[in-house]
């Protein structure tokens, strides 16, 4: 009978690390790949390259904090309500795929043991009420900042990078040679688009990283925490399951991270992931489980939303109004962009309602369960 309901463990927490995949990848290669620096599939590559990196070197931290900290009393953590846990963290993570939405894993995770814990009154509030307040401040930081960088000094910053992209491929990969490829610059690529190509792909490989120190205990902490699971094979399936995952549902969270939110050019790109990943690798050093899939959200929504609603200097548009032909500045300003062109507020509109749906469900439906069933 144990060994049965291991068995159903590690297929829940494999089902975890599947939609961990599919919610991660897009907040972290959706810009990337929105600009066309990367396709879907080397972005799935990558994700699951420096997700498990992440795992394997910080995240057993992590797995122990969520394990053994957040939930106060022992013996909650029994193979049964590990089982019912990562139910419930599966579960509600696969309706915000199923949508198109990446929810937060570490946001839908914590609800989910929390859950637990007010269930059986073991839960450390003081851990609790810290995690909740960086949630909300971190989220806002990455909004007001992308705001004020695309209404004041993005137009600035694209002119000083000048990244003229190309139609076609940035990198030409050359694998006739041997096992490790070749990779040089296109010939109707610029250097400074390949420089900005890369940077913006790093990015992405950090946030992956960052992904993997703080959301492979979401998919493993359960059963470690019981005792139900060795640390090293944990990470192991929690790895390989977030791989399938980046590789197959994550398309439609790429797309809306990359593409249903707003237009990112590739200076924008760099501008949201930048930002993102500065603000979990922050809040992964002091030890906060990173919810970077809301800070990524936010950033592309007030990068967005500043480009869209940047101001028109006095002299811009006197200069426009007095001369026949207008001047380049006043060009310029001509062609600002309306909110529409660059901002969806239906499709962001969704994210943020099911953002905050999906750690709903897992909360809630943990906590009835584990207060009233009578199975556990």
């Amino acid at each position: 009978m144990v060994e049965l309901l291991l068995l159903v463990g590690v297929l829940v927490s494999m089902f975890v690390g599947y939609n961990i995949g599919g919610s991660t990848t897009g907040p972290a290669f959706g810009p990337a790949v929105g600009a066309g620096a990367v396709s879907k599939s080397t972005a799935a590559a990558l994700m699951t390259t420096f997700f498990f990196v992440g795992a394997w070197t910080i995240g057993r931290r992590v797995v122990d904090t969520l394990g053994s900290e957040l939930v106060t009393a022992s013996g909650v953590f029994t193979l049964e309500t590990s089982i019912g846990v990562l139910f419930f963290i599966g579960l509600a993570l696969f309706v915000g795929n199923v949508f198109g939405v990446p929810a937060s894993t570490s946001m839908t995770a914590v609800g989910a043991i929390a859950g637990l814990g007010v269930a059986n009154d073991a839960l450390d509030w003081e851990i609790m009420g810290g995690i909740v307040i960086w949630w909300v401040v971190a989220p806002v930081i990455g909004f007001w900042v992308s705001l004020i960088i695309g209404r004041y000094f993005y137009d600035r910053l694209d002119g000083l990078l000048a990244m003229q992209e190309t139609d076609g491929v940035v990198f030409d990969i050359d694998r006739s040679d041997g096992i490790v490829p070749s990779v040089s610059i296109h010939d109707d690529a610029s250097g400074r688009e390949a420089i900005g190509v890369a940077a913006v792909i790093a990015i992405g490989c950090l946030m992956a990283f960052s992904s993997g120190t703080s959301n492979i205990a979401n998919a493993i902490a359960p059963l470690v925490g019981a005792g139900a699971l060795e640390m090293n094979p944990g990470i192991l399936i929690g790895g390989l399951a977030v791989g399938i995952g980046s590789f197959t549902i994550a398309r439609r969270t790429l797309e809306t991270m990359g593409s249903d939110i707003t237009e990112l050019p590739l200076t924008a790109a760099i501008v949201v992931a930048s930002i993102s990943a500065a603000l979990v690798v922050f809040l992964s050093f002091i030890g906060i489980p990173a919810s970077f899939v809301v800070i990524a959200t936010m950033s592309i929504v007030g990068l967005g939303w500043g480009r869209a609603t940047r101001p028109i200097a006095v002299s811009e548009a006197v200069r426009g109004e007095t001369e026949e032909t207008p001047s380049g500045d006043a060009a310029e300003a001509a062609d600002i962009p309306t909110p529409g062109e660059l901002f969806d507020p239906a499709t962001t509109a969704r994210v943020v309602v099911m953002q905050n749906v999906v750690p709903l469900i897992s909360t809630v439906g943990a906590f009835l369960t584990f207060r009233y069933a009578p199975f556990f």
